[in-house]
């Protein structure tokens, strides 16, 4: 037999033991300790005033309670009426149709005045123009809406006196179904055009002035820069302006409330003016809730939508 030898194992070293984990000097305990401190009056604002209610909105959407008496489970019936009731599906329209006709204006408005005011003028000029046009949305929406209310009334209103005095025949702003919504949407659009202006001139300073320059010495003038160099550069501002005016614009009450009183019939009802009636006219909240659950749902769809489209559309370089 022939003997193998067995060659010999070497023993492997032992494995290091893992390095300790730095310790954190107190420093930066006391930083992140300090952070936290800040961080909760808005962390606590928002558990309390923003998810606490969404929540208590969701759960008395199932229920029927008038305050007076104990609610009453009602499962999704207040749902089923939602999607049944002529009023509510009415005044959804009413909220879209509102919605793009007000947002469009306002930025189209905003875009214009912005690249107005952002071109050559004196420093003081364009700092009157820029606190004129801002000062509206600073303004209560209820008494803008009482004083316009008396500018558009047909009989003694002071816009049909001026057009009296061309020779145009008195306008019906306020009682025909057409006038109200548009009399509604210049309303809001003359109030909270000055947000997005601001966003744009804000925008427009942060363009650099040497892509202008560069783009003059190509023969790019007027128009044709604005859409070739501007928008695109002005992309991120345009997606922030329209998604806070169509979050705006969905939840519009006051102009309407005070102008129109959601008439003549439902011409100007919007959804939110449905859940005031539904909540505290008629104590009907569980039916308001679900309502407004529907209308939260919408507005989440909706900034859904705009940020998956930004994707393609909007440029950060």
């Amino acid at each position: 037999m022939t003997n193998t030898q067995i060659p010999a194992v070497r023993p492997q070293p032992a494995a290091a033991p893992p390095a300790p984990a730095p310790r954190r000097s107190a420093r930066d305990r006391g930083t992140r300790l300090l952070a936290t401190l800040f961080l909760a009056p808005t962390i606590v604002g928002i558990v309390v005033f923003t998810v606490v209610p969404i929540v208590g909105s969701v759960v008395l959407s199932l229920f029927h309670w008038n305050v007076i008496d104990d609610p009453s489970f009602a499962g999704a019936a207040n749902y089923r009426e939602a999607f049944t009731d002529s009023t509510v599906l009415v005044s959804f329209g009413n909220t879209l149709l509102f919605m793009v006709l007000a947002v469009a204006l306002q930025l189209v408005i905003a875009l214009v005045l912005a690249l107005a005011v952002n071109g050559r003028m004196p420093v003081w000029l364009r700092s009157v123009f820029r606190s004129a046009f801002f000062f509206p949305l600073i303004l209560s929406a209820a008494s803008i809406s009482v004083v316009m209310k008396y500018l558009f009334n047909q009989d003694f209103g002071v816009v049909n006196w001026l057009l009296g005095m061309v020779g145009v025949a008195p306008v019906p702003w306020l009682t025909s179904e057409n006038a109200a919504m548009a009399t509604v949407i210049l309303v809001y659009v003359w109030q909270q055009f000055g947000f997005s202006f601001l966003l744009f001139v804000g925008g427009l300073n942060n363009i650099p002035k040497e892509i202008h320059e560069a783009a003059s010495l190509d023969g790019a003038t007027g128009l044709r820069k604005h859409l070739g160099i501007t928008l695109p550069l002005l992309s991120p501002t345009l997606l922030v302006a329209s998604v806070v005016g169509i979050i705006n614009a969905l939840q519009v009450f006051e102009q309407p409330y005070v102008l129109t009183n959601g008439g003549p019939g439902d011409a100007t009802r919007t959804v939110v003016m449905v859940i005031y009636e539904s909540a505290f006219e008629q104590l009907r909240f569980g039916a308001a809730s679900a309502v407004g659950v529907l209308l939260f749902v919408l507005i989440m769809a909706v900034t859904a939508l705009q940020f998956r489209l930004s994707r393609r559309f909007v440029h950060y370089q």
